[in-house]
Parts: C-alpha cells; structure tokens; sequence
C-alpha cells in the first residue's frame, strides 16, 4: 500500500444499496487520509432497483469519468450489475462485489433474464488479476443491518491493497461522518468485509 497509488474506483449497484453512500465515505476517507479526490456520480436512479452507478478517483485526477478500460477497481454491489460494468475495468484491474442479487427493475418486471453467479463469476476471471465474491448482504445481516453490505464492500475493497490507506483510516471515517448509533454496525461491517477478502486469499 502506497500513499502515491493513483486509483480510479468504478462503483455499481442498484438503489436502496447504498452506493451513494459508499462513494461518499471512500472519497471522504482518501480527502481524511490528505489525497486528492475526484467523485462523481455517472447515472443514478432514485427509486428502489434502478441502477446507480459512480466513480471515486483517488491520487490527483482531474476529471470524475472514467471511460471503458480504465478503472482499476470494480466495486460492484450487486452481481449483475457487477457483469454489466466490466468493460470499465483496466487490464490487471481487480473486482470486488457482493455475490448476492438485488434483482434490477428489469429483472424484476421480468423484461430480463436473472444470470446465475457461476456465469458471472466466470466472466469476470476472465477480464481481471483478481476477483473477490462475496456475500455482502449477509455479512451486513451479521454486523447489525443488511444494509451494511456497502460498509462491509469497502472494508473488503480496504483488504486487497489497491487504496492507498487501509482498515484503520476507513473506521475514523465512518465515525467522523455517521451517526453514533449506526458506528457498531458499520464498523463491524468494514471488519467483517476485510476478513472475508483475508480468508479467501488464504484458503
């Protein structure tokens, strides 16, 4: 982990995960940690289920894109989604995301068809150096709330040494900038996010 590592964050998911909210605190954790920060919201969609997609780069970019081919994380909070948005990974990029759906509004309305994990999981070896799956949802559910699956994705993204600062800086973050009753859940989100990536590496 290097204070100088220049790191462009492609965040995707589907409203009412918190992405959003996930994109603030990595951006606000990297400003904490004295780096310049760019973020940005692509395309976001209020309701429940639309998809919402935004961008964090760390390291002195100038611009909040980023284009096909660029980012060097994938954060993908729910698994289709997650498909959807490998064309933006970088060659030797990496993929961190839930492995758990939160059917999209056209899956749900049934004007598409659900892809199984396995496909998905398959599709994204086959673009990225790594890939970290995980259940995000349930680990949340274990932390306190199952909608600390965007806090556990970024401990888990905390946990693959792709951000210039680690565990430590993220929890100062969050109690910084989020209600005192919600720093339990949330802290124990990020720990149990990272120790999923950390036992997987070691299995």
């Amino acid at each position: 982990m290097s204070r100088t590592m220049r790191t462009r964050v492609f965040l995707t998911g589907v409203g009412g995960q918190g992405t959003l909210t996930a994109t603030k605190i990595l951006a606000q954790a990297a400003l904490d940690e004295g780096l310049a920060v760019t973020a940005g919201e692509i395309h976001g969609m209020a309701q429940r289920g639309g998809v919402v997609e935004s961008t964090v780069l760390i390291g002195g970019y100038q611009s909040p894109r980023i284009a096909h081919g660029e980012a060097h994380v994938l954060l993908g909070f729910e698994p289709l989604e997650t498909l959807r948005a490998l064309p933006y990974l970088a060659p030797g990029g990496i993929v961190v995301s839930s492995s758990e759906a939160v059917p999209p509004i056209g899956v749900a309305r049934g004007k598409e068809k659900p892809v199984p994990l396995a496909e998905i999981e398959t599709a994204a070896r086959a673009c990225a150096a790594a890939v970290h799956f995980l259940p995000a949802i349930s680990l949340g559910l274990r932390a306190g709330a199952p909608q600390a699956a965007n806090m556990v994705l970024l401990g888990a993204l905390c946990a693959v040494d792709r951000l210039p600062f680690g565990l430590a800086r993220l929890a100062e973050t969050i109690k910084a900038n989020m209600s005192p009753r919600l720093h339990d859940t949330n802290l124990k989100a990020i720990e149990l996010g990272a120790q999923a990536v950390c036992e997987a590496k070691s299995a």
